[in-house]
């Protein structure tokens, strides 16, 4: 079930991207968020916001800073969902 989950939280990642970005965009677990989206630290705020609305919680900056992969940025979608 957390497969599914996750699954959902990248489409989600996907689609706040392309929203952000202007431009549809292909990405999976392993896609380097910097490098492979081309995204700015403007631009991640600017996805992390679009994200937060999505689920209703509250991104902490600090925690950003451990977060390079969709899937890293899915994990820690997923802990702060649970209340972690």
């Amino acid at each position: 079930m957390q497969t599914v989950v996750t699954d959902l939280t990248v489409r989600q990642i996907a689609l706040a991207t392309e929203q952000v970005l202007g431009k549809s965009v292909q990405i999976s677990r392993e896609t380097d968020i910097a490098r492979d989206l081309e995204v700015d630290s403007l631009s991640l705020m600017n996805i992390v916001m679009e994200l937060e609305d999505a689920f209703d919680l509250s991104v902490p900056l600090d925690r950003l800073a451990s977060v390079q992969t969709v899937g890293d940025l899915a994990d820690l979608l997923a802990m702060l969902r649970r209340g972690h």
